[in-house]
């Protein structure tokens, strides 16, 4: 392969070289990324009991949170962030059962449980006892986080400036020249952690086998002196 299809492959415009050399700098883009699987999840779980009387519904409520109370006194420790203060109560109207009838009103409390883990080992678990209580929740990959992103960002960071710097190295190579000092770098964009695979717990009997693979990217665009 001769050097104008070698620099082509690496975004270099042909047309540019010349000024590339005459200038005595080259501008490239850098990539880089890093595979991770979550080790931490925040959870949602809620108490919801419809019926004809406010307090009735209320008092239900709070027998289900006394429920999940007591089946949770040994993961207490490992909860983070944790929270249940706030019951919502509210009414709705249903059509009426018969054609002319009546509409028919229900009175509606729920209490919402939030936390984080740090351990995911814990997860099915506490799903199992969610579930037997009859607490609804909804996972999704939103809900899936690793404890150390930011140091996974920064290491793809890093490998996309190496990775600019490798290629700067190899265009002067190709011109009898040596990649020096940077002149100026761009970071392109935000580095996002990306879902690879994710396994979904949503009804009753679901339990999270997989959480899956996630990648943080990051791009540079960097100008490098020619030496």
């Amino acid at each position: 392969m001769n050097t104008g299809s070698l620099l082509a492959r690496l975004g270099v415009p042909l047309m540019l070289l010349p000024a590339l050399a005459l200038a005595g700098e080259v501008s490239l883009s850098g990539e880089g990324s890093v595979r991770y699987q979550p080790d931490s999840a925040r959870l949602q779980f809620t108490a919801v009991v419809e019926h004809e009387v406010p307090q009735q519904a209320t008092e239900q409520v709070a027998a289900l949170m006394a429920q999940w109370r007591d089946a949770i006194e040994d993961y207490e420790d490992d909860l983070q962030d944790y929270t249940d203060a706030n019951v919502h109560l509210y009414s709705r109207t249903l059509p009426p059962s018969e054609r002319g009838g009546e509409p028919d009103k229900k009175a509606v409390a729920s209490q919402t449980v939030t936390f984080e883990i740090n351990d995911l080992s814990l997860l099915n678990p506490l799903l199992q006892q969610a579930q037997s209580i009859g607490l609804r929740y909804n996972l999704s990959p939103g809900h899936f986080f690793y404890s150390e992103e930011e140091e996974l960002e920064q290491e793809a960071l890093a490998r996309a400036i190496a990775d600019a710097r490798a290629r700067c190295e190899f265009v002067a190579d190709q011109l009898g020249e040596s990649c020096g000092d940077v002149i100026s770098m761009q970071v392109n964009g935000g580095m996002h952690p990306g879902p690879r695979m994710m396994a979904e717990a949503r009804a009753a009997a679901d339990t999270v086998s997989n959480v899956g693979i996630r990648e943080v990217t990051a791009s540079v665009t960097a100008t490098f002196e020619l030496d």
